[in-house]
């Protein structure tokens, strides 16, 4: 039975790739790593880095969540902890929490958003980008404004 949760732990690691909407491989590091199967949760804890060939995550904690079909059924996968960072090619993103879900393609940047490319710098509430339309919302909370500072090339 234990070789069994060992082997779906290593294939929980390949199936996280869909939060970059392709099948590639995944690298996951962290200091703790529980795999509850009652819950079907994947948790990584502390110093955690989730490299992929299109995004990079770091976070104090990051919580794979699953469905009926085990890890390649992956419904949500959640970077919290204060301190969550991805980085692409073209920009850095910084924020409190990040929400992906596969189901609708949508991942959610939310606290003290800061997201920053070759072209300027955009600070907000929340960041809500659609992967299937590539469409980006910036929006704001609490009386305050989305800024944007911009630069010509």
């Amino acid at each position: 039975m234990r070789l069994t949760r060992t082997i779906l732990a290593f294939a929980l690691l390949a199936a996280v790739a869909p939060i970059a909407l392709a099948q590639s491989q995944v690298e996951i590091t962290s200091d703790v790593f529980v795999m509850n199967e009652a819950a079907r949760q994947a948790e990584f804890e502390g110093n955690v880095m989730v490299v992929h060939p299109n995004v990079t995550v770091w976070a104090p904690k990051v919580v794979a969540t699953y469905g009926e079909g085990g890890t390649t059924d992956i419904r949500t996968f959640e970077a919290s902890g204060g301190n969550v960072r991805l980085k692409t090619a073209d920009q850095d993103a910084t924020g409190e929490r990040a929400v992906f879900t596969p189901g609708d393609q949508l991942l959610r940047l939310t606290g003290n958003v800061k997201v920053t490319n070759a072209s300027g710098t955009v600070d907000a509430s929340e960041l809500v980008v659609n992967l299937e339309t590539n469409v980006s919302t910036f929006t704001s909370t609490g009386g305050g404004r989305v800024t944007g500072i911009f630069t010509s090339q």
